[in-house]
């Protein structure tokens, strides 16, 4: 069965993830670092770019907390991943798939969960074990917490309106920031923070036990706030949502920039490793994202419907091992 439709919508805060292929580094040094932030500034700075306020770049994975403008979501990570991909691939004389296929992004209701996400995002390196405490986190700079310090420049981070939310005056601001850092240093990893849904929107399963059927409030998985802004979201979505159409071809570029294989190679017969697995994951993307049916993708590679449809069950078989 298809997955919900990401909710694209411009004016709305985000938080995106996105992880490396099997759990696999995704940077491998600080140069593949430098270009991904070189990469996120130039995407943000694009005329009618995202508002960019908070961000941290992992190992495997990154964290980045933005509120989409004119460019699309989907617009502004496919440039951003397909583009480091590509630059990443050809540095480590690599081939395949580097991220996993889709992003992860819920839509954030900005007045309860700004700054927690904010929070939360800077914190990663701590949470890993990489900085130590706080003074490490200021210097580590892989994070925008150093940005908001200024101990490390990222022209489009929107500092301001995090700093804002403290003081209007600077050095005010500052140092109320940097109390309501410390004072969730020792939080962990919070699980109502990494996504949407009845549970996350009510508080946690006490909250949400506690609670009368008929009193429960509207739920998304897609979405993180209360009920009310749940609803609001979903009317925006029918009114203003993006009625853009992924087409075949779409995906078959995006597939094959993204695992550096020619898209002759993935619809023609190599059995090769990499580009079977490029293939499998163009029919199940093709198959889910751009409504293809299994005899077109079939007629297409010259393949079997059976070929095919076990083609996407592996797929799927292993995106769920990720």
């Amino acid at each position: 069965m298809p997955r919900q439709a990401r909710l694209d919508i411009p004016g709305l805060i985000h938080h995106v993830m996105a992880r490396g292929i099997e759990g696999r580094d995704i940077f491998l040094d600080e140069a593949d670092r430098e270009s991904f932030l070189k990469r996120l500034a130039e995407v943000a700075s694009r005329p009618g770019g995202p508002r960019l306020y908070a961000w941290a770049c992992m190992s495997n994975h990154f964290h980045m907390l933005l509120r989409p403008r004119e460019d699309r979501l989907s617009a502004v990570m496919r440039r951003l991943m397909t583009g480091h991909a590509v630059t990443y691939n050809k540095r480590h004389k690599r081939q395949g798939h580097l991220f996993q296929n889709r992003y992860k992004s819920f839509v954030v209701e900005e007045e309860s969960y700004f700054l927690e996400l904010v929070r939360y995002i800077h914190l990663n390196p701590a949470r890993a074990g990489i900085v130590r405490n706080l003074e490490e986190l200021e210097r580590y700079p892989y994070t925008g917490h150093s940005v908001i310090l200024g101990k490390r420049e990222l022209a489009p981070q929107d500092v301001e309106t995090v700093l804002s939310r403290f003081s209007e005056h600077r050095r005010a601001a500052i140092a109320g920031y940097r109390d309501f850092m410390a004072a969730g240093y020792d939080q962990g990893r919070r699980e109502d923070l990494r996504g949407g849904g009845l549970i996350r929107s009510m508080g946690g399963v006490a909250a949400l036990l506690a609670q009368r059927p008929e009193d429960r409030q509207a739920s998304d998985e897609r979405i993180l706030g209360s009920g009310g802004f749940v609803e609001s979201v979903l009317r925006e979505n029918d009114t203003h949502g993006d009625k853009t159409t992924t087409t075949i071809d779409d995906v078959l570029k995006e597939v094959a920039a993204q695992s550096g294989i020619r898209c002759e190679q993935i619809l023609g017969t190599s059995r090769s490793r990499n580009v079977s697995h490029a293939r499998r994951q163009f029919f199940r993307r093709a198959y889910e994202e751009a409504g293809a049916t299994i005899s077109l993708l079939g007629k297409l590679t010259s393949r079997s419907h059976v070929a095919v449809k076990l083609a996407i069950e592996s797929a799927k078989s292993e995106d769920a091992r990720r």
